[in-house]
């Protein structure tokens, strides 16, 4: 299903933090919105797939795309690792959006 693959994509979208400690992730869009990637590295592991999740399915759906359970998937996972390594302060949901634009041509149109 499409919630499988946006959880298993979002999986590997940032390794766990060695000082992870527990914090809930937003309730809404605008709370999500402006996440940085170091407070997401910072959440625990389960809240910060639920953030990754959550802001890959916004992107995505506004795009009009899906993200695969499968190398391509697994490609923007990488790319939004990257970017966040390269920019710890940038939102994490700016760095997932244009992760999704890099690959969008490559991404299967949603339905």
């Amino acid at each position: 299903t499409m919630k499988t693959r946006l959880a298993l994509a979002a999986a590997a979208l940032l390794a766990a933090s060695a000082t992870a400690h527990a914090q809930m992730p937003p309730l809404n869009f605008d709370q999500a919105a402006y996440i940085t990637c170091k407070q997401a590295h910072d959440m625990a592991p389960e809240p910060r797939k639920m953030l990754a999740v959550y802001l890959a399915d916004h992107a995505s759906r506004y795009r009009g795309v899906v993200i695969p359970d499968n190398e391509l998937g697994a490609q923007i996972a990488h790319l939004v690792r990257g970017g966040c390594t390269l920019a710890p302060d940038a939102y994490l949901f700016t760095v997932i959006d244009r992760a999704i634009v890099a690959e969008m041509s490559k991404l299967p149109k949603r339905k």
